[in-house]
C-alpha cells in the first residue's frame, strides 16, 4: 500500500516561548511528525494540549527544565519509547520511538547533541570535553541503530560537518562546531551507521546550506553568516524513499525567532 509522511525537525529554542511559530509553521507545512528539541521545560509544564489541538494527539517526552530536553510529536501513533543516556551525560538529550510507515514500524531517533561551549580545548572546558565524549559515544550507538535499518535520525547535532555547511570555513576551523575534531567524529557517527545525508542528498557541495544564524548579528539575512549545525539522516534502506527534503528560513524571519531552522522531508512508498 503506498505511504506519504513527512517528518520535521526543529531546535525551538523554548517551545512555550515558540508556540505560535509552531502553530504557524504546522498551518504552513503539515508535518506528520514534528520532532523538537531545546525544548526547555520539565515534561509537566510542556504545552501537550494545544498541540494536541493542532493535531498531535501522540507525543514522547524527554526532559527537565534548563536548556535541554526533547520531544516527538505524531498525528500517528508511537510505539516502543526509547530514552537512552549518552556518554553518561545526565542531560535529556534523546528520545526515540517507532511510528507505522508502508505498513511496518519506522524508528524515529531525535537527539540533542551538547553545544560544547566557546573554547575548542576538552583539557580547559568541560563542556567541550563532555560534547567529544557524547559524539565518540554515538558513533558504537549508530552503528547498531543504523544498521538495523528502517530509521530516521534527526536532530539538532551541533556540528556543521562539511566546508559548505559555514559561512567561512577558514575561519571557523578553530570556532566549536567545526572543528575538525569535531567534524570527523560526526562523519565517524554518521559512516558507522551508513546514515544517508538528506540534506546534502538533494542539495550537494559546494553550495551553501545552513540552518542556523547567531542572535548577534543585527541583521542575520545580510550577514548571513549560518552553519548547518541541525540534521535529518535516514538509514540506507530508506534512500530511496526520501521526496523531498527542505530547509524552511523564514521561520527566521518571524517576530522572536528561534536561531534554528526547521527541516522538512518527505517519505514516500
Amino acid at each position: 500500500m503506498a505511504d506519504r509522511l513527512k517528518i520535521a525537525t526543529w531546535n525551538v529554542n523554548s517551545i512555550r516561548s515558540r508556540m505560535d511559530h509552531v502553530g504557524r509553521f504546522v498551518d504552513e507545512n503539515a508535518p506528520d511528525v514534528l520532532c523538537l528539541q531545546e525544548t526547555r521545560c520539565p515534561d509537566g509544564s510542556f504545552p501537550s494540549s494545544p498541540l494536541r489541538k493542532l493535531g498531535y494527539e501522540h507525543i514522547v517526552l524527554n526532559a527537565k527544565s534548563g536548556h535541554h530536553g526533547v520531544a516527538i510529536l505524531s498525528k500517528r501513533p508511537l510505539s516502543d519509547v526509547v530514552i537512552e543516556r549518552t556518554a553518561d551525560i545526565d542531560e535529556p538529550r534523546h528520545i526515540a520511538a517507532t511510528v507505522q510507515f508502508a505498513g511496518a514500524p519506522l524508528w524515529l531517533h531525535n537527539l540533542y547533541v551538547p553545544a560544547g561551549g566557546d573554547e575548542p580545548d576538552a583539557a580547559i572546558n568541560p563542556r567541550f570535553a563532555a560534547k567529544i565524549a557524547f559524539l565518540d559515544a554515538l558513533t558504537a550507538w549508530s552503528a547498531v541503530v543504523g544498521r538495523a535499518g528502517r530509521g530516521v535520525l534527526v536532530g539538532d547535532l551541533n556540528v556543521a560537518p562539511l566546508p559548505d555547511d559555514v559561512w567561512s570555513h577558514k575561519q571557523l576551523l578553530s570556532v566549536v562546531s567545526h572543528t575538525p575534531g569535531e567534524t570527523e567524529r560526526l562523519e565517524a557517527v554518521r559512516t558507522a551507521g551508513g546514515w544517508v545525508d538528506a540534506v546534502r542528498k538533494v542539495r550537494p557541495m559546494p553550495e551553501k546550506v545552513f540552518t542556523w544564524w547567531s542572535y548577534r548579528a543585527k541583521d542575520w539575512k545580510a550577514a548571513n553568516r549560518g552553519r548547518r549545525l541541525d540534521h535529518l539522516w535516514v538509514t540506507a534502506d530508506l534512500d530511496g524513499s526520501l521526496a523531498t527534503v527542505e530547509v524552511r528560513p523564514e521561520t527566521r524571519d518571524w517576530e522572536r525567532p528561534s536561531d534554528h531552522v526547521p527541516i522538512v522531508a518527505t517519505l514516500t512508498a
